[in-house]
């Protein structure tokens, strides 16, 4: 690397050659550098879905009054998506990647929530059942958006018929169990952008003080 960066010094071309992450992107694209205001993790939009989500815990208070526990939801399975960043071995673009593909699905899985408890039932503004806009945030984020697939229509079809139940207080603890691994979601999905922003400011600036140096 030192010999590398010798050559930039003296004006010699260098050689680069790129390696491969665990999603195929270089993983030199990591290297990049972003002010504070255009980090992903820093967006005011990212934290109010959040907000929205923590407010159908009191929600869910107010209707049971108690009688049932909050953490019994997790009793109530329904076909959640896979996590957005399992490892640190994920490059960012495979970390947005899965996010937005997440979202895309959880984008569906609130039309059963919707059903059980429509707009402004659940939250004054309805906006929770919205989540394009930070859809469009996480993909403008995004080296290669048009790899991202939406579900077909029957692919929505049949995950909306996998939550189909005839007894009512099944169907609304699935929902509230959606929007509570929707809030773990996007706050874990905020933590792991968080640590590939943080960490390609590390790289960045660790480059550039070998630059120095020299």
């Amino acid at each position: 690397m030192l010999s590398a960066l010798a050559r930039c010094v003296t004006g010699a071309p260098v050689a680069v050659t790129p390696t491969e992450s665990p999603s195929g992107d270089p993983s030199g694209e990591e290297q990049e550098t972003e002010r504070p205001s255009d980090l992903l993790s820093a967006s005011p939009l990212w934290d109010s879905f959040i907000v929205a989500t923590e407010l159908h815990e009191k929600k869910f208070e107010e209707e049971f009054q108690n009688q049932v526990k909050h953490q019994f939801l997790d009793d109530y399975k329904f076909p959640s998506p896979q996590a957005g960043c399992p490892s640190l071995n994920f490059s960012k673009e495979s970390c947005l990647h899965r996010l937005v593909q997440g979202l895309l699905k959880y984008q569906v899985l609130l039309k059963h929530v919707e059903k059980e408890y429509p707009r402004n039932s659940m939250l004054p503004d309805g906006k929770l059942y919205n989540l394009a806009p930070l859809i469009s945030l996480i993909k403008e984020k995004m080296k290669h958006p048009e790899r991202v697939t939406a579900l077909t229509s029957s692919q929505e079809e049949q995950l909306l018929k996998e939550l189909v139940n005839p007894d009512t207080f099944h169907r609304k603890m699935t929902a509230y169990n959606i929007l509570h691994q929707l809030r773990l979601f996007l706050i874990d999905g905020k933590r792991a952008v968080a640590r590939k922003e943080v960490l390609r400011g590390s790289l960045a600036n660790n480059l550039l003080g070998s630059y120095s140096v020299l």
